[in-house]
């Protein structure tokens, strides 16, 4: 992370905070005017909202097919996501902080699918099971190239190969 030389840009964090709760509450009041009743929802649906909006925040923050998203808000050029926001004080800034950071833009990603259960929920449901099926395989690429890395590295220091 850069050294902070510059102020914190209190009034676009508080424009940004806003915007996500009247976001929010626009969803709601779309929600009881469409008669959709959150509670009909189950626990497997959280868990597919979470592992879907892991994948997603994931991609948005850190993925080079998303750079394009980060670009404007980064300081030099966007693409493996190690990018430090701009320092500018102002909007960009806030932006670039939170476009950056995977567990700020969960926070929007999961009211964005949250949102999208409730007031579309056919869609909703393709979305979120794609997403939450590419985050389970990223996290099984993961595993089996770690067990494959200590497997090897055992087999290194018995002497076989």
């Amino acid at each position: 992370m850069a050294v902070e030389t510059t102020r914190r840009p209190y009034g676009a964090y508080a424009g940004i905070m806003a915007t996500f709760v009247g976001g929010l509450a626009a969803a709601g009041a779309l929600a009881h005017l469409f008669d959709r009743d959150p509670r009909e929802h189950d626990a497997l649906d959280l868990v597919v909202l979470a592992a879907a909006t892991f994948k997603t925040a994931r991609t948005i923050s850190n993925d080079e097919v998303t750079s394009f998203m980060r670009e404007p808000f980064v300081e030099g050029h966007a693409h493996s996501g190690d990018e430090d926001p701009l320092g500018t004080g102002d909007m960009r800034q806030a932006i670039g902080e939170l476009v950056t950071c995977s567990r700020c833009i969960g926070a929007w990603v999961a009211a964005g699918l949250g949102a999208t259960q409730i007031l579309a929920p056919r869609f909703w449901r393709i979305l979120t099971w794609t997403l939450a099926a590419a985050g389970l395989n990223d996290w099984l690429q993961a595993g089996f190239a770690t067990v494959t890395n200590k497997a090897n590295e055992l087999a290194q220091r018995t002497g076989q190969e």
